[in-house]
């Protein structure tokens, strides 16, 4: 059987299947690496999309393979590097390691200018809340200055900000050790202004900034209302994209809620691509708890890495947890471990109460969301599949599986017992439409101030 041809197949049906964002940014580079005794070895390039495609859409590649092949096919996911070309040698995907570490010259240079090490595109967690975020930054890295500049990310606490700009310039540096790259953070600008006014060396203040060749500004919200350095900054700014120099920023909201920034600035700020991460939801949380715990070398248990996530709400929070569980003598990070060092108010997943303050049982938003739209439980629950009816439905879908964080299986069976793949649809469906549907983020607001008023 031709694997090549065979998976060609597959991947134009899951084209179909998934939003134009997660098939480019999940199944590029995917292969069949083989099929034998009705076993399918699919291949994808790094571990974290290797494990985010098998729990998301594990039942749909299933279902076309099985189709296609007539058979009941088992799948294994694998990580496997795609080669463009085979040499006459080669006999299909490469399998390696996640990822390579930099070499040492690139190392030094990172640690030098202050960029994480230990940031790349491979541990770094993909999902809903945050693939447009790391499709463009992974094609900025691919090529600097040529697309997306700048590239303007923005969210909460511990979305991945940080991690996604240091993976850029890893990329980079990795490529390019000897490139000049500027880091610094909002405020770290502001001060170095003052102190080039104070002992009269803007000359040499401008001439770091202004002849970098990729240049990078964290929390830069911060030079808002400084009229000083804001003026430097639209300055080096307009010098520098005229270069080409890529630019990338982070802040904890869009330019158009900075409050006090420049007017000039805000319309340059905008004039590449702006990006929002949004917090992290219980499964991406889960998966975050899962890479960095390898990465620390702990192994922790499907429930006590959910019962973890459950708990805390943002990337920082958990990798500080997780070195708590490093520490000499705390012994394996089993539930009842985990739980104890969470303390007293430790919930486990399922109930909205890690998230809200409040438990809330799935059952109540089957009832809150069916009496929000005036319909019946039983009707919700039925094959069904009107629009009156289905909407809600996939309404109730998205609120247990991202604000309870349940399984598609519980969600399912929640709903007369539908299968996982229909759930998972049903979320992918909201999540796309509410970022551009009103009427439907004022439907889903409403519903969630009744169910944790």
């Amino acid at each position: 059987m031709d694997l090549e041809k065979l998976w060609k197949t597959v991947l134009a049906e899951i084209e179909l299947s998934v939003s134009r964002v997660a098939f480019h940014t999940q199944f590029k580079g995917s292969s069949l690496v083989s099929l034998e005794n009705n076993v399918a070895s699919v291949g994808f390039p790094n571990a974290p999309i290797r494990t985010l495609v098998e729990s998301r859409y594990y039942s749909l590649i299933k279902s076309i393979l099985d189709h296609h092949t007539n058979e009941n096919i088992s799948v294994v996911f694998v990580v496997a590097v795609k080669r463009d070309r085979l040499t006459d040698n080669d006999a299909g995907p490469l399998f390696s390691s996640p990822s390579a570490p930099l070499s040492t010259a690139p190392q030094d240079t990172a640690r030098r200018l202050h960029i994480r090490v230990d940031a790349s595109f491979d541990n770094f967690a993909v999902s809903t809340t945050n693939q447009l975020a790391y499709a463009a930054a992974t094609a900025v890295a691919k090529s600097p200055g040529g697309a997306y500049n700048p590239l303007f990310l923005y969210g909460g606490v511990g979305v991945g900000k940080t991690h996604l700009m240091h993976a850029v310039a890893n990329t980079i540096l990795a490529k390019k050790p000897g490139i000049r790259l500027v880091y610094c953070m909002g405020e770290e600008f502001t001060n170095e202004i003052v102190e080039a006014i104070q002992t009269k060396t803007n000359r040499q203040f401008r001439q770091k900034y202004r002849s970098s060749q990729l240049f990078l500004v964290d929390d830069v919200q911060f030079i808002a209302g400084k009229t000083q350095t804001q003026e430097e900054f639209f300055h080096t700014f307009n010098v520098l994209h005229r270069e080409g120099t890529q630019i990338i920023l982070t802040s904890d909201r869009p330019p158009s809620e900075i409050a006090k920034l420049d007017d000039r600035l805000r319309s340059r700020f905008e004039g590449g691509l702006t990006v929002d991460i949004a917090p992290p939801n219980f499964e991406l949380r889960v998966a975050i708890v899962n890479i960095k715990s390898a990465a620390m070398g702990i192994r922790v248990p499907p429930e006590a890495a959910q019962l973890v996530a459950a708990n805390l709400t943002d990337t920082r929070a958990i990798e500080g947890f997780l070195r708590k569980l490093t520490a000499p003598g705390v012994g394996a990070a089993t539930p009842e471990l985990v739980s104890s060092l969470l303390g007293s108010k430790a919930v486990v997943a399922g109930d909205g109460l890690a998230k809200h303050g409040k438990r809330v049982p799935p059952q109540e938003i089957l009832e809150v969301v069916a009496n929000y739209y005036g319909i019946k439980t039983t009707a919700i629950k039925s094959p069904k599949r009107d629009r009156p009816i289905a909407r809600p439905r996939q309404i109730i879908m998205y609120l247990c599986k991202t604000e309870l964080g349940l399984t598609l299986e519980d969600v399912g069976g929640l709903l007369g017992g539908r299968d996982h793949t229909t759930v998972m649809h049903g979320v992918e469906t909201i999540t796309k439409e509410l970022s551009v549907n009103e009427r439907l983020r004022g439907d889903v607001e409403g519903i969630k101030r009744k169910l944790w008023a």
